[in-house]
């Protein structure tokens, strides 16, 4: 940026409304936005995840017990339910996508068009994303696939005009435009992180996650201890007829 960060606008509450979120993998939802999701699931929003990739190469060697992961792809779609039951009332889809690659053009398309279906099947208020900016290629190019989603989403649906997007951080700090006080639920977060215990055993987890996120407390009111940072996804300007050259 060329300019000084404008300060963010902090909210006690997320906006109410039904919550899609699309996440790279299990756990990644939990990181960028699981107190948010908590926040939302406690007033009674309806909240669905989507996790895009198998998350298999995110696996170490062995599980705790020092044995090898017969059904790696399940390990990952278990933890993130267990993590889910600490939140609240969350429901989860699971495509399976193989991750670790920049998608080719036609993959791309197809994931655009997926997203979009998926949007416009479920009609959310709010909807929940990794944000452009982060390094990790998975949550780049899901971060593609979203905004072009949301394009294509947009051609289609008068509705679209009331949702709003939002990317969250998980690799990469963004230049927050909101941050979301969470830090009544964040017992919750640090519960539903600890379930993703192959995830644990590279590192502590919760201390990377939640060291994030007392940072972001700076932004909000004295007594605030811990913040979820979004900055806004937009689509407008992503012309779709183009395929994969519009959503770069």
């Amino acid at each position: 940026m060329s300019e000084r960060s404008p300060l963010p606008i902090g909210l006690k509450k997320p906006d109410s409304g039904s919550v899609l979120v699309f996440a790279p993998h299990a756990d990644d939802e939990v990181i960028g936005c699981g107190g948010t999701l908590a926040l939302h699931a406690a007033q009674g929003d309806r909240v669905h995840v989507v996790v895009v990739f198998d998350g298999v190469r995110g696996l170490p060697a062995f599980d705790t017990e020092g044995r090898p992961f017969s059904d790696p792809a399940g390990v990952r779609r278990s933890e993130a339910l267990a993590g889910a039951s600490q939140l609240g009332r969350i429901e989860y889809t699971f495509w399976g996508f193989q991750e670790g690659h920049s998608p080719v053009e036609a993959e791309m398309d197809m994931a655009c068009q997926r997203v979009a279906h998926c949007i416009e099947e479920f009609q959310p208020r709010t909807i929940y994303a990794p944000w452009i900016g982060e390094h990790h290629v998975d949550h780049y190019a899901l971060a593609r696939a979203v905004r072009g989603g949301l394009a294509r989403a947009s051609l289609a649906s008068k509705w679209m005009g009331k949702v709003d997007a939002w990317g969250y951080e998980v690799w990469t700090p963004l230049v927050p435009e909101r941050i979301v006080n969470i830090s009544e639920v964040i017992d919750l977060k640090s519960a539903a992180l600890m379930e993703h215990t192959s995830q644990m055993q590279s590192g502590d987890l919760v201390h990377r996650a939640l060291g994030m996120n007392a940072q972001r407390s700076l932004y909000l009111d004295t007594e605030a201890r811990y913040g979820e940072a979004f900055a806004r996804i937009t689509w407008e300007e992503e012309g779709m007829s183009g395929g994969f050259g519009g959503v770069a």
